[in-house]
C-alpha cells in the first residue's frame, strides 16, 4: 500500500495535535503540499479542512497563553507603539 499524505491521513483519523508546534508543523506540511499542486481534489479538500481544524486549534492555544501571560502581569499589557522609539 503506497504511503499515505498527511491530507490523506487527515481524512482517516483527524484527531487534536500534541501541541502548538506540532500543529504548527502539520499545518506547515499541509500548506507546502497544497501549493505543490500535486494533491487529488479528494485530498485537497481534506487538506483545507484539516487545515481549518489546525488553524481554529493554534488560535485556541494562542489565546488560552495571551490570557495567562494577562494575569501574570496583571492586566498591565501594553499595546506596541506604532511610531519609533520615542525617549
Amino acid at each position: 500500500m503506497p504511503n499515505k499524505t498527511s491530507a490523506e491521513r487527515a481524512v482517516a483519523a483527524p484527531q487534536a495535535p500534541e501541541s502548538f508546534e506540532q500543529a504548527m508543523a502539520e499545518l506547515a506540511q499541509l500548506v507546502s503540499q497544497m501549493e505543490g499542486g500535486q494533491l487529488p481534489l479528494e485530498a485537497s479538500v481534506a487538506a483545507y479542512a484539516r487545515g481549518s481544524e489546525l488553524v481554529r486549534y493554534c488560535a485556541a492555544q494562542l489565546e488560552k497563553v495571551e490570557a495567562q501571560v494577562k494575569v501574570l502581569e496583571g492586566e498591565m499589557l501594553k499595546p506596541f507603539s506604532d511610531g519609533g522609539d520615542q525617549e
